[in-house]
């Protein structure tokens, strides 16, 4: 049991870097896995180039491989067709003086030629090919290794291996990668007043939205969350359920059960079985968020108002589970004009759901506040595609301000 004092009301810099800084901490290992099989992956170490890229000189086009010293700088040149280079093994063919080879795109470059004539450019008869004047030595041919040198660090630990990056390590026959291993994740909602989708409503139940709102949110960022059964507003069932998680997973997700009233049990729960890093944050909505930390697990408790924990797990789930693979590139954050005014009366931080857009006259992007802020109103939410990010203090936004939007 823990009685250190944690810190509460904090503001949200604050505890987005206590986030990063408790879960980097706790980087999860390393695994080696297939190339094909990485996308979305976080690389573990940096990769180094065993190969240069392109591996051998070769043509950039289907066309005529010849020498450049052969053509004339003011009139046509004919050359004699000498040969075949189609893409694949090297025929070994050699590019003479007044002679040319007919190549295709990717076809490595005869030995002699330095330059290629453009099929759509060639006139060709029979065995005789006419170059036009003008080409430029070194046309249309791609160097080794222009791309990628021998011993280059190619890709850099913390990057997300996005497909561009998969097809690179591959184009370097690299068959393997290292990557930091995704965290496992326990997802609850709590409340005696839930009831799953499709079954029938007593008077004062809602259904059960926030657990697969969490699921969805995590399975798209690649994870294969598992779902718990509803925890009961009792103390005894909320420490057996969540006891057997913490041992079990990288990560405990609950959302509900965190406010002050007389059946959120668990902030004493943490306090109790772990340790609490910050209980409260000054944001709208999400101010009661909890986080900690008990046995194996990071603890993120989200408050039960379904927009809440649509926003809080968007703000601060995606920053503990990035610091815990080790992520090291930042997610897409923009900068948008507001499309309306809009009135903060508040000081906390706060994050208006929104819909992005371009003007129509100078194709500026542009933030169309959702009126319905409310942190129960989630079909504004799903109306929505961004997140306003609103710091703290009170202020009136005018049409036209700069704003952070947060992509949904």
């Amino acid at each position: 049991m823990s009685t250190e004092a944690f810190p509460t009301r904090i503001g949200l810099v604050e505890a987005l870097e206590i986030v990063r800084t408790v879960a980097g901490a706790r980087r999860l290992p390393v695994e080696p896995v297939a190339t094909g099989r990485a996308d979305g992956r976080v690389l573990a170490s940096g990769v180094i180039a065993p190969s240069p890229l392109p591996a051998f000189d070769n043509s950039a086009m289907d066309g005529f491989a010849l020498r450049h010293a052969d053509l004339s700088a003011s009139a046509p040149t004919t050359l004699r067709l000498v040969g075949e280079q189609f893409a694949g093994a090297d025929a070994g063919l050699v590019v003479g003086p007044g002679e040319c080879v007919r190549i295709t795109t990717g076809a490595p470059l005869p030995q002699g030629a330095d330059t290629v004539l453009i099929k759509e450019n060639a006139t060709v008869e029979g065995d005789r090919v006419v170059a036009p004047a003008g080409l430029e030595r070194g046309a249309h041919v791609r160097l080794r290794a222009e791309d990628v040198a021998e011993g280059d660090e190619v890709l850099q630990a913390g990057q997300v291996l996005t497909p561009a990056r998969i097809g690179l390590a591959a184009s370097l026959g690299i068959d393997r990668l290292p990557v930091v291993a995704r965290p496992t994740v326990a997802v609850f909602a709590s409340g005696d007043e839930l009831v799953e989708p499709g079954m029938p409503l007593r008077p004062g139940q809602v259904y059960n939205s926030n657990r697969d709102l969490l699921m969805a949110q995590l399975r798209a960022l690649g994870l294969e969350p598992v779902a718990w059964p509803t925890l009961p507003d009792d103390p005894a069932r909320i420490e057996a359920a969540l006891g057997d998680a913490v041992d079990s997973f990288d990560v405990v997700l609950t959302c509900g059960g965190v406010s002050a009233g007389e059946k959120d049990h668990l902030s004493r729960w943490l306090q109790s079985r772990g340790r609490i890093h910050f209980w409260k944050v000054r944001m709208r909505p999400g101010m009661p968020l909890l986080f900690g930390e008990a046995e194996r697990a990071l603890v993120l408790a989200l408050p039960g108002n379904p927009v809440s924990t649509l926003v809080t797990f968007a703000v601060f789930g995606r920053v503990l589970l990035d610091a815990l693979q080790g992520r090291g590139e930042p997610r897409p954050r923009w900068r948008a004009r507001l499309a309306a005014p809009w009135r903060k009366a508040h000081e906390r931080a706060e994050f208006l759901r929104g819909r992005l857009g371009q003007s129509a006259d100078d194709a500026v992007l542009q933030v169309h506040p959702n009126p319905a802020d409310g942190s129960h109103r989630l079909r504004g939410a799903a109306d929505s595609d961004v997140l306003i990010v609103l710091e703290e203090g009170a202020r009136d936004y005018a049409t036209g301000d700069l704003v952070e939007v947060l992509p949904l």
